[in-house]
């Protein structure tokens, strides 16, 4: 794969994966273990130094126990997207803020395959991203507003995680976590502890978000889903939304 064609994206624009209708016994296991760990290094990349391959990443890596040909090809087009950013760092100092920032949002019931929504949030820190996230929701949402509730309740909690270990290193945070959101439904959610009947059925933990914003450890701030820099950690982006989103979270070439 090193002079391959380069492509802009982790994802061809408009792929479309689902699993394979064929038993797991049908596959090769040394193709299996090859995907597996193809996925594995692109993983490794993902977790270090590169949020603008969270979405891709985490969605090969529901299919490592049934791979097909489509997969391992989608695989292959991440690793064209890395020779065709190889100059790209994670970058800080940018910004000089010494305020945790965060953006939450949620892709609500695009799996095709079981209908579950996509969480995905990432922080930041002096301009660029020091911690991210993009994964699958455990529990079905009946609604986008429900979706971005979780996610936001997801994020929060990874929020206060920070907030304490940055107040361990000697870095406290001096006002609440501004954490962006561009769903005003989940907002209105989060901010009215009434139960109605039509959100009762929400996990319980889904509700730690009440707790964070009582205590003003977190704050939600609207924005719009065009300045939602989460979007790319939720779904497949074309070039040109994905290279502003990516730049945002601090994913820039070296100059």
């Amino acid at each position: 794969m090193v002079d391959v064609t380069p492509a802009f994206t982790p994802l061809a624009a408009g792929s479309l994966l689902i699993k394979s209708s064929h038993p797991v016994e049908d596959n090769d296991p040394s193709f299996i273990t090859q995907y597996q760990s193809l996925v594995g290094s692109l993983m490794y990349a993902m977790l270090g130094t590169h949020p603008d391959l969270s979405f891709a990443v985490t969605k090969l890596s529901q299919f490592g126990s049934n791979p097909t040909e489509q997969h391992f090809k989608a695989a292959k087009h991440v690793l064209r997207y890395l020779s065709a950013t190889q100059n790209y760092r994670l970058q800080f100092g940018l910004i000089d803020d010494n305020e945790i920032t965060g953006y939450s949002d949620s892709d609500w019931a695009a799996d095709q395959n079981d209908r579950w929504s996509t969480t995905g949030y990432s922080f930041l820190y002096a301009g660029g991203s020091i911690s991210w996230a993009s994964r699958k929701q455990t529990t079905v949402a009946l609604s986008s507003t429900e979706a971005e509730y979780m996610a936001i309740s997801d994020a929060s909690r990874h929020a206060i995680w920070l907030r304490t270990l940055f107040f361990e290193l000697g870095f406290k945070q001096s006002s609440p976590l501004l954490l962006h959101v561009d769903n005003k439904g989940s907002m209105d959610l989060a901010l009215n502890p009434v139960h109605h009947k039509r959100t009762k059925h929400i996990d319980i933990k889904h509700h730690f978000i009440r707790q964070c914003l009582e205590d003003f450890s977190v704050e939600l701030v609207q924005i719009p889903t065009n300045e939602n820099f989460a979007d790319v950690l939720t779904k497949n982006l074309p070039f040109a939304k994905h290279s502003l989103f990516s730049g945002k979270l601090g994913v820039l070439t070296k100059d």
